[in-house]
């Protein structure tokens, strides 16, 4: 298993993450979320809704793993967006990030 699909799946069983696309929006604008993962297959009208939000606010966010993959590693049902709230976990995912082949933005 990728180190970073470990470590969400740490991060989701200590309560540090949001999944779904309008969920992880809403943690955005409410400040909370540090970095995002976005599914290299999630919808079009999801990617618009979510990047220019994250632009804005300045948060990292990350493409690469697919919904299922990310679903499957959070322990829930295939999903498009993650977003990791704990700065500790936030700043080990950029970490990972950096030594895989994902895209960052």
């Amino acid at each position: 298993m990728n180190p970073l699909l470990g470590l969400l799946g740490l991060a989701a069983r200590a309560g540090a993450l949001v999944a779904g696309t309008e969920a992880v929006r809403a943690e955005v604008r409410g400040g909370k979320v540090q970095c995002v993962l976005l599914a290299s297959d999630a919808a079009a009208g999801q990617r618009s809704k979510l990047i220019p939000l994250l632009d804005a606010r300045g948060v990292r966010h990350y493409t690469g793993f697919s919904r299922a993959e990310l679903g499957r590693a959070t322990g829930r049902a295939p999903t498009s967006a993650i977003g990791i709230k704990d700065a500790g976990f936030a700043q080990r995912a950029q970490e990972l990030a950096a030594s895989t082949s994902l895209s960052q933005h």
